[in-house]
C-alpha cells in the first residue's frame, strides 16, 4: 500500500470496516455501557503480573493470531456502569511496538521484530465492541515503513488516527501537536514532550510490546513507550551525544547537574558491582546508564492503564535484523510496567538483577523490588486468575548483545548469577 498524509491524519474519518475473518459473536455481556475498564481482579493486584498461554499453532496464522486478540480483549477489559471505569468516549492511545527491518530476509522472518498485527487488530475489535471509538496510534520512528506488517492498513480499516511524527523547530515552541510533561524526580530530562494527545485529559494509554531481545537486552513495556516521545527527545540511546549534545532548542530540558549526577551514579554502580560494567561493548555502560536514566524519566510522566507484552513468538537478536523468532504463545501483562518487565526479562533467559534498568529504577523509587521471585504471578484462565510460580512457566533463551563481555559470543544470554538476598540497592 502506498502510504500518504491521508492515512495518517484521516483515518479517524474513515468507515471501521469488519475483519476478513469470521469471528464468534460477542458474548451479551460485552454489551457497551458508558464505561470501560481492566478486570476487577486485576486493578486489585496492580503489583502482580498476569501470564495468558496462547494456542498459535504458527505465527504467520492470521485468523487464529486475531481470535486471540479478540479473546484477550474479551477477557481482559469489560464493560462497566460507572467510575473508577473509564467513559467510552475518551481517546484511547494505542502504543504497539514498531521497528523498522534492517535486512533483506524474507518478510516471515523477521515477522518478530514488533507486535503481532492480528493480536493488535484483535485488541482492537474488542475495544470498539464496548464502545470506544477514539483511538491513536502514535510512534515516532520510521514513517515510512509503518506498514510493513499491515498496521496503517489496520489502523485505517477501523478508524484509528495515527500522528505525523516530524517536527521542525518552531513546533517545539508552539507545541505543535504534542503535549509536555514535567518529570517529578529528573536526572536527565526536566520535561518531556510526547506526541498529542498522549497526557492530555480525557486519554487512556494501552502499552502493547513485543517480546524481543535488543541492545538494551529486552525491548519490553517501559521501551516501547520511548516511542511515544516526540523526535529527537526520543534518542535514549547514543549516551552524551543526546544529553550534552543535544540541538541548542532542547538544552533548556536537560538537567542542569546532569553530567555531575549521571557521572555519580555511574561510579557509585561500578563500585557496588552492578554487572558487566567493565563491558567493552559499543553500546557501553554509559550509554546503558543514560538509557536507563531517561527511561526511568520518561516512565514517571506516564499513566499507563494496561501493559501488555505480546509473545505469541518471541524474538533474539538485536531487534531490527539479526536473531530469530520463537513459538512462545505467552501474553503477560500487569499495571506495573517495571514488574512486568522483570518477568519478561527473567522468562526470555536473563536475569533481572543483572540488568541494571531494574536496579536503577529500585534506586530511585521508581520500583520496590529488583527480584522477579518477589513478583506475585498469575496465569489467566478463561478470565480468572489462577496462582502460580515463576518456575511453572518454561523459559525461552533470547540471547541479546547487551554488554557484552571480553570473549564472550556477540549473541548471549544476560544471565550472571544474582544473590537476591544479599545485593541491596
Amino acid at each position: 500500500m502506498e502510504l500518504s498524509r491521508r492515512h495518517f491524519l484521516g483515518a479517524a474519518a474513515l468507515t471501521a470496516a469488519a475483519s476478513p475473518f469470521e469471528l464468534a459473536a460477542a458474548p451479551a455481556a460485552r454489551m457497551p455501557k458508558s464505561y470501560f475498564g481492566v478486570h476487577p481482579f486485576v486493578e486489585e493486584n496492580p503489583k502482580a503480573v498476569f501470564i495468558k498461554r496462547t494456542k498459535v499453532a504458527h505465527k504467520m496464522d492470521e485468523a487464529t493470531k486475531l481470535r486471540e486478540g479478540v479473546a484477550f480483549a474479551r477477557e481482559v477489559f469489560q464493560p462497566l456502569d460507572g467510575p473508577p471505569g473509564i467513559p467510552v468516549s475518551h481517546r484511547v492511545i494505542l502504543k504497539p511496538n514498531f521497528t523498522s527491518v534492517r535486512n533483506k530476509r524474507p518478510n516471515e522472518e523477521n515477522w518478530g521484530t514488533g507486535t503481532d498485527p492480528q493480536f493488535y487488530e484483535g485488541i482492537i475489535m474488542g475495544l470498539k465492541e464496548l464502545g470506544v471509538r477514539k483511538m491513536y496510534f502514535l510512534e515516532a520512528n520510521n514513517f515510512h515503513t509503518w506498514n510493513y506488517r499491515g498496521l496503517a492498513d489496520i489502523n485505517d480499516r477501523h478508524g484509528v488516527e495515527m500522528n505525523e511524527p516530524e517536527r521542525r523547530v518552531r513546533n517545539f515552541e508552539d507545541s505543535y501537536e504534542m503535549t509536555w510533561t514535567k518529570v517529578p524526580d529528573p536526572v536527565v530530562y526536566t520535561r518531556i514532550p510526547h506526541y498529542a494527545p498522549v497526557n492530555e485529559p480525557d486519554t487512556w494509554l494501552l502499552n502493547i510490546a513485543k517480546w524481543k531481545s535488543h541492545g538494551m537486552c529486552m525491548t519490553l513495556s517501559t521501551k516501547n513507550e520511548q516511542g511515544l516521545v516526540v523526535k529527537p527527545y526520543v534518542r535514549f540511546c547514543p549516551g552524551w551525544s543526546m544529553v550534552t549534545g543535544v540541538p541548542d532548542f532542547m538544552k533548556p530540558d536537560i538537567h542542569p547537574e546532569v553530567e555531575r549526577r549521571v557521572n555519580r551514579y555511574f561510579e557509585n554502580h561500578r563500585k557496588l558491582g552492578y554487572a558487566r560494567y567493565d563491558s567493552p561493548a559499543k553500546l557501553g555502560p554509559m550509554n546503558q546508564e543514560l538509557w536507563a536514566h531517561k527511561t526511568c524519566d520518561n516512565t514517571q510522566t506516564l499513566n499507563t492503564g494496561l501493559a501488555i507484552i505480546e509473545g505469541i513468538y518471541g524474538r533474539d537478536g538485536d531487534g531490527f535484523g539479526i536473531g530469530n523468532d520463537y513459538m512462545t504463545n505467552l501474553v503477560m501483562f500487569s499495571k506495573n510496567k517495571l514488574r512486568l518487565d522483570m518477568i519478561g526479562m527473567y522468562l526470555g533467559g536473563h536475569e533481572p538483577g543483572a540488568v541494571n534498568l531494574f536496579r536503577i529504577a529500585k534506586e530511585r523509587g521508581l520500583l520496590d523490588t529488583f527480584n522477579p521471585w518477589e513478583v506475585p504471578i498469575y496465569e489467566w484462565v478463561d478470565g480468572r486468575a489462577v496462582r502460580r510460580q515463576l518456575s511453572d512457566f518454561e523459559r525461552t533463551p533470547m540471547k541479546t548483545y547487551y554488554l557484552q563481555k571480553e570473549g564472550e559470543p556477540y549473541l548471549h544470554l544476560v544471565n550472571d548469577p544474582i544473590d537476591y538476598s544479599r545485593v541491596k540497592v
